[in-house]
């Protein structure tokens, strides 16, 4: 950490060096959570093989296309055959599950759009694994199992989709199966969406559903596009995996969307509320510097940390990014409902391999096949997530009414929150991080308390958290700590 290299400093330069009081307390606290990999989470990862990946590609491509607008009759072609047979691969892992996961079609109807030439039923399939502590605390991983040529509204033409997205659909279903075993606390949902090239609609309807029953999704995690650690110019890294998460942006959208002035008088007296309680999100954010510690924010830190605790060697890399450039995925229709949401991507794109038809140019061979996929490599992402998911599942609920003592000026930093109304945690950690720093730097288990002070760390060079623990050692996502008086 970088603190403690300031402190060797301070003992060899003695009072030049103020950081004395700082390192008594820097030395003895680890990063956050703890560096010991959960036997449990261990086993789960270990049920995801290349071989299990390389079956689901290899037959999600043998439909021929996956177009939203493709065959739903054909037992081999289309978009029917591909969701019928995902939905008989899930209920196969739930036969694993005791009864305790349930496969069914998330089912709507979409209109004509631009991209939809007339009204088409969109079929998400879901499998949700209930939990058995606190089934209303849910956790939602997501890959798009439609496809698309290089002309998004072709419905006929072969669109094998390999890459984008049976790489991420063949994920969430090695997951399902792998998590099918085991019981945890929180609710898992592992769901392939449909029409996401037409607009992110399957995703837009779960989200949408999700937001009116006002369900408690904690965290949204989707994989889109990472079959291939191999570049356009052949470079090469089979140990990095991107992960865009970013929550500000979204929020100050949601900000200026609700500014806009709706013609019904229902609808702008919601648009309204739903602009105050954003208004004062951001005034939150502008007078504690907490642009950086959004959910969202919060959830790629523990993405991070809980894959590289069980992966060494594998480094995921955070991109304080809502999605790469002008480009989104089935996250977005989370973020902007409120939810933390964030996209996996490989650290690559090879664009002859995306959104292209099956040809040969020049020698070189477009489209997005088999060939191109790397189903260990899928395989190794596929357990980065299911590393995080875990952890998630695992831990405790978060605390609440997070926040930082303001009544007096000191240069101590006195936390307070409130335990989770659901299940009491083991005790809480207290972690925190210099401004700027991408991930946290220090971390404190206080303890079953609710309050904590940490003497000689000051509130003006530091950012701070606090999460639950579980007897176990599982944290659940920190939570920021805002000023309070």
């Amino acid at each position: 950490m970088q603190l403690l290299s300031l402190c060797r400093l301070s003992k060899l330069l003695g009072p030049v060096v103020t950081l004395a009081s700082a390192c008594v307390l820097a030395q003895p606290v680890a990063p956050s959570p703890p560096n010991r990999p959960n036997p449990t989470i261990q086993s789960i990862m270990a049920r995801i093989e290349p071989a299990m990946i390389e079956r689901y590609i290899g037959k999600l491509v043998s439909f021929g296309t996956r177009h939203t607008l493709s065959d739903t009759t054909s037992a081999t072609r289309g978009i029917g055959a591909a969701r019928r047979w995902i939905k008989a691969e899930l209920e196969q892992c739930a036969a694993q599950s005791n009864g305790r996961m349930a496969v069914a079609f998330d089912e709507h109807v979409r209109p004509a759009s631009a991209r939809i030439p007339q009204a088409v039923q969109v079929v998400n399939v879901v499998a949700t694994l209930k939990g058995w502590a606190q089934p209303e605390r849910v956790i939602v991983v997501s890959g798009h199992y439609d496809s698309r040529a290089s002309d998004v509204m072709d419905a006929t033409i072969d669109a094998p989709g390999a890459n984008d997205d049976a790489s991420g659909s063949a994920a969430v279903l090695a997951m399902a199966c792998a998590f099918a075993p085991h019981s945890f606390p929180a609710t898992l949902v592992f769901m392939n969406v449909a029409g996401e090239e037409q607009g992110l609609l399957g995703a837009d309807h779960f989200a949408e559903t999700a937001r009116q029953q006002n369900r408690n999704i904690i965290a949204m995690v989707t994989n889109d596009i990472i079959g291939s650690p191999v570049g356009d110019q052949g470079q090469r890294d089979d140990q990095q995996v991107r992960l865009f998460a970013d929550g500000f942006s979204p929020l100050l959208k949601l900000f200026l969307d609700a500014q806009k002035a709706p013609v019904n008088p229902d609808v702008a007296k919601a648009s309204s509320v739903a602009a105050q309680a954003t208004r004062q999100a951001l005034e939150i954010i502008a007078r504690s510097g907490g642009d950086d510690d959004t959910a969202t924010s919060q959830l790629g830190r523990y993405l991070k940390d809980a894959a590289e605790r069980h992966l060494p060697g594998f480094t995921v890399k955070l991109i304080a990014r809502r999605d790469r450039f002008l480009r989104g995925g089935d996250h977005l229709p989370f973020l902007e409902r409120g939810y933390a949401a964030v996209r996996f991507t490989e650290p690559f794109e090879n664009f002859a391999h995306q959104h292209q038809n099956v040809r040969t140019e020049g020698g070189v061979q477009f489209g997005d096949l088999p060939q191109f996929v790397d189903p260990a490599y899928v395989a190794r992402v596929a357990r980065v997530n299911a590393a995080g998911l875990a952890s998630l599942a695992l831990a405790p609920a978060a605390p609440l009414e997070v926040g930082i003592e303001v009544t007096e000026l000191t240069n101590d930093t006195r936390l307070r929150w409130k335990a989770p109304t659901v299940e009491k945690p083991g005790g809480y950690r207290i972690v925190w991080r210099e401004p700027g720093a991408p991930t946290w730097q220090f971390g404190r288990d206080v303890g079953d308390v609710t309050a904590f002070t940490l003497k000689d760390v000051s509130k003006d060079n530091f950012v701070f958290a606090v999460a639950a623990v579980s007897a176990t050692g599982e944290a659940s996502l920190p939570v920021f700590a805002q000023p309070v008086r």
